[in-house]
């Protein structure tokens, strides 16, 4: 089996649409894959009605967290999303994007970039704004050539020139919410040094203690060492290991299946959620 738990589509920050997604996952020959879209179900049902035959859904979400100032990801597999408590906690996440895009916007236009928010809006078109759709924008105006070119302290890294903070989760707050919706948490990348401060692991510890249920290691951010040293760590917390594509389409230069997770490990996933079960193609549209 071929598994992928972690793939975005235009329902945040990916360009495919769900049904694209998934007839790609098929395409890239994957038995499973998950849709992860950034605090956001809103691509599920689209996703459901396209699934091809031979190919399993498993319904998720990443989840903007943030500890001691440093920000983080959590992958949310297999819950209950129409949960009261994590739906809430999701729309207080989304609805803190649209002020931050317009605020990294007209920071972007002080330091004499002219970006618009019209052109950030056509970007994300319908879908969970964020700052790939802002780094989008730079790489359309030429300011940068790709979009990883744009998350760099110049402009919309962590504490960049552009940067804006937003409400981010709390993760052992996010833990206890996905595990009272009945699904598995898993943190995504959590060594991703490229892309900021990276939680340290005596907190990755602490949130194992908490629930936390497993790490994604096998990840196009994560290097050799990082994922020996990630592993090492998940044995000895008793932590699942997960690998993914992170695939968001020609937004990023990753493939589908890029990355991929054991089948036992998949299976363990499936048997501690209790919130959402994973969807079986059948042939969809």
């Amino acid at each position: 089996m071929r598994i992928d738990l972690h793939c975005h589509s235009t329902a945040s920050d990916g360009t495919d649409t769900p049904a694209e997604l998934v007839r790609n996952a098929a395409a890239a020959g994957l038995d499973v894959v998950a849709l992860t879209d950034h605090d956001s179900t809103r691509g599920h049902a689209e996703a459901i009605a396209a699934l091809p035959a031979g190919l399993t859904l498993v319904t998720g979400a990443e989840l903007s967290c943030r500890i001691d100032g440093v920000s983080m990801h959590m992958l949310a597999y297999l819950f209950d999303p129409g949960e009261p408590a994590l739906l809430a906690e999701r729309e207080l996440v989304r609805d803190d994007r649209v002020p931050r895009a317009r605020a990294m916007v007209t920071r972007l236009n002080a330091l004499g970039v002219p970006v618009t928010w019209e052109q950030v809006e056509r970007i994300a078109a319908g879908g969970s704004v964020g700052r790939p759709h802002v780094a989008s924008a730079l790489v359309e105006l030429g300011v940068v050539p790709t979009v990883g070119d744009a998350f760099t302290p110049e402009w919309l890294a962590d504490g960049g020139r552009a940067f804006v903070a937003k409400h981010e989760t709390d993760p052992f707050e996010a833990i206890r919410l996905i595990k009272g919706a009945g699904g598995v948490a898993v943190f995504a990348h959590p060594a991703a040094a490229k892309r900021g401060r990276t939680v340290p692991e005596a907190a990755i510890a602490e949130m194992a203690a908490a629930g936390l249920d497993g790490v994604e290691v096998d990840h196009m951010d994560h290097d050799a060492d990082a994922r020996a040293r990630l592993r090492g760590l998940a044995k000895e917390l008793g932590l699942l290991v997960t690998g993914s594509s992170d695939y968001h389409g020609s937004r990023k230069t990753v493939s589908l299946g890029a990355h991929t997770t054991d089948p036992e490990v998949y299976g363990e996933i499936t048997r501690r959620a209790t919130g959402a079960f994973p969807v079986p193609g059948t042939g969809g549209a």
